[in-house]
């Protein structure tokens, strides 16, 4: 049916061809994205770089003379069309009524900015991926008859960086229109003056969390415009602090080093109130003493990361003048909601079954390359089946090859950040295929030559055997990757991200809402989906709604995570 809604699907990390496209993206921009910075020919197109506050080069936008400002902020998006959409329809409501913990109501308005966090798009940037995951929800969503579209601001996560940031910047950069939303930045990092004393500051940590030359002298030059007694809103694309935390220990360029030299050494001094970032698809708050919040805010439309495994319970930033400890005050989902979800990598397969292909092709020519004379041998003569095995694999270089490649290959996919954790479970995990491989070609062979009669290498022999094995090698292998993701995720905390991407959860969506009120203060209202719409059905002629409007009684309305956050 013509208004029937697109049907694009969570992308599938685990299927063979996205790994082989989205491997190529990485590997191409890791080695060509920090020779061709983007960042430069924007300063250069932007040319008067140098005095951000002129009146050529604007500061983006100045919206200090307004005497209420709502700014609505969403990372991660550009997704499966349920999870994108449902974020954009409700961020494009007039209003939107969100129910405090004391269960009174709290209406929330449409922003007159929005911010995209990070990562607009997934799961490699281009123009196509763009307009289908990204632009189309939003120009849906956000059109509403009689109501005016915001202003639209973007920060490049990595997934924009894939093709060295060329479609962020046709899209987002000196663009008069995009899904309707005035385009309004010249660079991909930008600063925003706010009313009563607020600064919105976003930056491009690239890649590698590399700040370049312009805009470390953008950012000086927009520092001499702001007053000791104005306060900040810094948006980066990842939340650092969390991943220092996290891997400081384990991988030198897991730190926070960047951010500390754009606070402490760039801005000089300036107070920063609030850090955002998204990239960790979940909602998480740190907050200091002081009032200073830390909010990773990643619910935009990816897939759900998980809240546990990981010890974020105090952080610990440097500053200027010593450190500052930020301790966890919300996670949503919880962590013990997070743990359970985990547990649906027991039906690994059914959720990823393409991906069972790689370890199907893999156990097929592992097998073959082996091929041991041992289809005539039962279960009481394993240690003679072993020594056959192993004897007809060390005598044979190409058999040799493939059993170690198979072992390496999910060696290799075990968790970067930990040497430990790599030799002792990757060992595990790869041995683990090994050892299905075994079982698997024994158990064909068997069935061929001793059940069917088939002459050992015939052709008949052969292609059953291969048969079994392929189709074994699916199922198995899947299975074993899926316990694999589940220890290691709840029992060793680790593969945050494998462990979740596994299952491409479309629910637990989140986005800020941010006021600043009459009176200068800010309040920040984090806002939860737990379960986004499967169903949709166009609105009736003549109705406010846009183009899409849910119609599926599973799904639930838009709640408060947690009470609104008042930063004076």
């Amino acid at each position: 049916m013509a208004n029937e809604p697109p049907n694009t699907k969570m992308v599938g990390w685990y299927e063979p061809r996205q790994l082989l496209q989205t491997a190529a993206a990485v590997l191409t921009s890791t080695i060509f994205g920090r020779h061709s910075d983007h960042r430069l020919i924007e300063a250069l197109f932007d040319k008067s770089s140098s005095q951000p506050n002129s009146p050529a080069n604007p500061i983006v936008a100045d919206y200090s003379e307004q005497r209420e400002l709502w700014i609505d902020y969403v990372a991660d998006v550009g997704d499966g069309w349920n999870s994108t959409y449902s974020v954009a329809y409700y961020l494009g409501k007039p209003t939107l009524d969100v129910t405090k913990a004391d269960q009174s109501k709290v209406t929330t308005v449409r922003g007159s900015v929005l911010i995209f966090g990070g990562d607009a798009v997934y799961p490699v940037a281009s123009r196509r991926t763009y307009k289908l995951r990204t632009v189309d929800p939003y120009e849906w969503a956000l059109t509403r008859p009689g109501l005016a579209h915001p202003d639209l601001y973007a920060i490049p996560g990595n997934h924009d960086w894939y093709d060295s940031l060329v479609s962020f910047t046709r899209l987002f950069i000196s663009k008069s229109n995009i899904a309707g939303c005035k385009a309004k930045q010249r660079r991909s990092y930008f600063a925003i003056k706010l009313p009563h004393g607020w600064w919105l500051l976003a930056a491009d940590l690239q890649l590698g969390h590399y700040i370049d030359g312009p805009q470390v002298e953008y950012f000086q030059e927009v520092a001499k415009l702001i007053r000791s007694d104005q306060r900040i809103i810094l948006c980066v694309a990842e939340p650092t602090w969390v991943y220092d935390h996290v891997y400081k220990k384990l991988d030198p360029n897991a730190n926070d080093a960047n951010l500390n030299f754009l606070v402490n050494d760039v801005l000089r001094g300036k107070v920063v109130k609030m850090f955002l970032a998204g990239d960790l698809h979940h909602y998480r708050r740190h907050a200091a003493d002081d009032g200073t919040q830390k909010i990773t805010s990643g619910g935009g439309g990816a897939f759900l990361h998980p809240t546990h495994g990981l010890d974020v319970e105090t952080i610990e930033s440097k500053t200027s003048s010593g450190s500052q400890a930020f301790t966890l005050k919300e996670s949503w989902p919880s962590p013990t909601v997070s743990w359970r979800l985990c547990l649906w990598n027991l039906l690994f397969l059914p959720k990823n079954w393409r991906f069972g292909i790689a370890p199907a092709l893999g156990y097929l020519l592992t097998a073959w390359a082996v091929l041991a004379d041992i289809g005539s041998k039962g279960l009481s003569e394993f240690p003679e089946v072993v020594h056959i095995t192993v004897r007809t694999m060390l005598n044979d270089a190409f058999a040799t090859f493939w059993a170690i490649a198979l072992f390496l290959g999910f060696w290799f996919f075990t968790d970067t950040h930990s040497r430990r954790y790599r030799f002792i479970a990757g060992t595990i995990h790869g041995l683990m295929h090994v050892i299905a491989v075994f079982f698997l070609g024994w158990g064909a062979a068997y069935f061929a030559v001793t059940y069917k009669g088939y002459a050992f290498r015939s052709i008949g022999q052969l292609l059953l055997s291969g048969s079994l094995i392929f189709v074994g090698g699916w199922v198995v292998g899947s299975v074993i990757l899926g316990f694999y993701l589940l220890i290691s995720l709840n029992v060793c905390g680790r593969h945050t991200n494998e462990a979740f991407s596994s299952l491409a959860i479309e629910d637990w969506k989140n986005f800020l809402r941010m006021k600043i009120g009459t009176d200068g203060r800010l309040t920040i209202y984090p806002i939860g989906i737990k379960r986004v719409a499967r169903q949709w059905t166009s609105p009736p002629s003549g109705s406010p709604e846009p183009r899409y409007v849910p119609c599926d009684p599973k799904a639930t309305l838009p709640e408060l995570i947690e009470d609104p956050i008042p930063i004076p």
